[in-house]
């Protein structure tokens, strides 16, 4: 069931949203050629926990696991979609890309949002695969716009993504976010235009377009948690919380705004 949210309701998640931007946009300057994962974590969460949120994430159990997930942030480097487990043994390297998806719970309200940095200098290639993901999660949520359906942000995203070469992950979506981490509706990143539920003023988003240079597919590593690229293409993550108004969409996590 798709829970549509009050004034006040979206007006809690944007201060949920706020936080977690402020946090991406911090994280910025610690995502460095020799610093462990577990480093970055431990910075995101000390950073949610000051400004007053708590990591939505962390005791979290999605529906695809058995375990709860242990940690503040999902932390996903080159070949590795989604679900990455930081690690005090995973220390990034230049060239490297790396994807922070985090979540925050602030008084009741959850915000979702992820972000894709460079490790020093990457491969040209490698900075259209980011710009182009980026790019796609705009796109999608420029039609979350009250009477469109949910199958109008997919196409935009899958048909954009695919005309620039590279593919929208099959396996993983965006989903409906605010009183939970995870709700109705989920939203795929590819589809057809014209299906699907139909967007209400209310509603609350997590778009979040996963591109791959190749494969479209993802598969389990043994940790049962991180998803990765089945020919082992690299990947990149974007991801915002939004607001479906009268007017059409709110970005709830402006972590691409200067503060």
């Amino acid at each position: 069931m798709i829970i549509i949210k009050t004034r006040e309701e979206i007006e809690g998640i944007r201060k949920s949203g706020e936080i977690l931007a402020r946090v991406l946009r911090e994280l910025k300057e610690y995502i460095r050629e020799g610093i462990t994962t577990w480093a970055i974590n431990k910075v995101a969460e000390d950073m949610v926990r000051k400004l007053g949120g708590k990591p939505a994430f962390k005791g979290y159990k999605p529906g695809f696991s058995a375990k709860k997930y242990p940690y503040a942030t999902c932390i996903s480097i080159n070949d590795e979609i989604v679900h990455g487990l930081p690690s005090k043994k995973r220390v990034l390297k230049e060239g490297d890309i790396v994807s922070v998806d985090m979540g925050v719970n602030y008084k009741g309200y959850f915000s979702d949002a992820a972000v894709t940095y460079l490790v020093g200098n990457v491969r040209e290639e490698v900075k259209r695969l980011v710009e182009v993901t980026k790019q796609a999660l705009y796109v999608g949520i420029s039609k979350a716009y009250p009477g469109n359906r949910i199958g109008d942000i997919s196409y935009a995203i899958g048909s954009f993504v695919k005309s620039h070469g590279f593919a929208p992950v099959r396996d993983y979506c965006g989903h409906g976010v605010g009183k939970r981490v995870h709700e109705d509706p989920s939203i795929p990143n590819d589809g057809i235009a014209g299906t699907g539920d139909v967007i209400e003023v209310g509603m609350t988003l997590a778009i979040e377009p996963m591109v791959s240079m190749g494969s479209p597919d993802a598969v389990t590593k043994e940790d049962g948690w991180t998803a990765v690229t089945k020919d082992g293409s690299l990947t990149a993550h974007f991801e915002h919380t939004i607001a479906v108004l009268e007017n059409g969409p709110e970005i709830l996590t402006p972590w691409d705004q200067d503060a």
